[in-house]
């Protein structure tokens, strides 16, 4: 287990680079603009030459891209400006999804989250409320992505949550989110590793299990009746269990959740399909 440690450097988006270029333009010297995503605001000064904030330098250059691209992130370095992704086995991004709320994480351009109408915070809210309440509630999170599940269960009033995160690309853009730094929370614990294996190391000890993995292309083992018991093993006889499953393929007349609730049922859960949240409620017996 390990303890969340964000990152606080200010970040340049589409909308924060057009005020910043209108600023310029009225010969502004000086502005507050957002440069955590727009949770906060901060004063910067402006140059002939570019902008200065929190001991950084971004060239009008940059800023000008920036005005340009409405989905992407940059990252003000002590010495350079760079895209927040990270290039390795598959290519991870943030991507704005609508200003004023989280952004999701792309992965070789696969959103993480439901971005169809409906933003990132919207979407777990919609999973979460299947749960009546989080006071007092020892909370498993299985896949942490940017945490925003872990988050929303600790404001709820969970007294604590686990979550787990297989890839540590995706704990690093977390930890440059600005919208995930709640999980710094001394009631957040993140485990970094494959859930299917960690999950063997815990007792009867949850209240409340959210399962939101990635689709089953990319983590079948995760959907499977195996993993369904090893969870049904780790949750206690009162608590619930919340599985987003989507719709993927659903075009071609492919309904996951049937497949899921037929072998959530085998590992012991009574189940039903919440269209809302797009996910599976289970219970066990």
């Amino acid at each position: 287990m390990m303890k969340f440690d964000p990152l606080d450097e200010p970040l340049l988006a589409e909308p924060v680079a057009k005020e910043l270029l209108d600023a310029k333009r009225r010969s502004l010297s000086e502005v507050a603009v957002s440069f955590d995503l727009a949770i906060s605001k901060k004063s910067c000064r402006l140059t002939e030459t570019g902008v200065e904030v929190s001991g950084r330098f971004v060239d009008w250059k940059v800023i000008e891209e920036s005005a340009k691209r409405p989905r992407d992130v940059y990252i003000l370095r002590a010495r350079d400006v760079k895209p927040a992704v990270i290039v390795g086995e598959h290519f991870y991004k943030l991507v704005i999804v609508k200003w004023g709320k989280p952004p999701t994480l792309e992965i070789d351009g696969i959103h993480m989250h439901r971005i169809k109408d409906v933003t990132p915070d919207e979407d777990t809210r919609l999973k979460l409320r299947n749960v009546k309440s989080f006071r007092g509630k020892r909370v498993l999170d299985t896949c942490m992505g940017l945490g925003y599940t872990a988050i929303s269960a600790i404001s709820r009033g969970a007294a604590s949550v686990i979550t787990v995160e297989v890839d540590k690309n995706v704990l690093e853009l977390a930890r440059i989110n600005p919208w995930s730094r709640n999980l710094a929370s001394e009631n957040v614990e993140v485990i970094l590793g494959d859930v299917y294996e960690v999950v063997d190391t815990f007792e009867r000890e949850f209240n409340v299990i959210i399962h939101d993995p990635p689709r089953f292309s990319l983590a079948g083992h995760l959907y499977s009746l195996e993993f369904y018991k090893k969870l049904a093993k780790v949750l206690k006889p009162d608590g619930i269990l919340i599985h987003y499953v989507g719709q993927p393929g659903i075009k071609r007349g492919i309904k996951l959740w049937v497949g899921v609730m037929r072998r959530l049922r085998e590992a012991g859960f009574s189940v039903r399909f919440d269209e809302a949240s797009m996910s599976v409620v289970a219970q066990l017996f």
